[in-house]
């Protein structure tokens, strides 16, 4: 777990991002005991104590294959969220770790001294873990049983593909689950799977 460092209350923290190509920027700033966040078309203002729900999760994308995001529900606004990556161009995606971190890490900062019931969450729900956790062991052991069978026929090339692929299959989802494992945390203990190293 990573623990909040203290962030100065009273200064501004903004943090922005492309969520997609061709859209406006997405900024949001923690001023005082409040949000503002604006996403082109809409924009509006969350008070902290009205947020009851903050999950963070990994979810890596077929251009970036590291990638976090936050999701914050509150009582008062329609659902926000921040992602790790921007958008740079048609075929770039760039990452902001560090502002993303520092972000991450004042929001909850300010979330535990603004003294609203959150539930802070980690990972994604449970029912799709289990299920896609599922469905990952069994095209594993399918996978594995079609090397078998390659070798078994002395089709050496072929089980070496079928190996490769089975290695880079386990080391790919393996990490997705082991990050996005269900479970709660506490606002000055973030969990360190989830959040950009510095």
């Amino acid at each position: 777990m990573i623990a909040a460092a203290e962030d100065d209350p009273v200064a501004d923290v903004t943090y922005f991002y492309r969520p997609s190509v061709l859209g406006a920027t997405w900024t949001f700033t923690l001023k005082g005991d409040v949000i503002f966040w604006d996403t082109g078309r809409k924009s509006g203002r969350i008070p902290l104590r009205s947020i009851r729900r903050v999950r963070m999760s990994f979810r890596p994308l077929a251009m970036q294959t590291i990638r976090y995001r936050t999701e914050v529900w509150s009582e008062e606004a329609p659902k926000i969220e921040f992602v790790s990556t921007s958008w740079k161009s048609m075929v770039e995606q760039e990452r902001f770790d560090r502002a993303y971190r520092n972000f991450l890490i004042a929001l909850h900062s300010r979330l535990a001294r603004a003294g609203g019931a959150v539930r802070f969450e980690q990972g994604v729900g449970a029912a799709i873990y289990w299920c896609g956790l599922a469905v990952f062991v069994i095209a594993s052991l399918a996978i594995a049983a079609l090397a078998v069978r390659a070798v078994a026929e002395r089709a050496w090339g072929g089980a070496a593909v079928i190996g490769v692929f089975l290695a880079l299959f386990l080391w790919q989802a393996g990490v997705y689950f082991r990050r996005n494992r269900p479970g709660l945390y506490r606002a000055d203990a973030l969990p360190a799977d989830l959040l950009p190293k510095q």
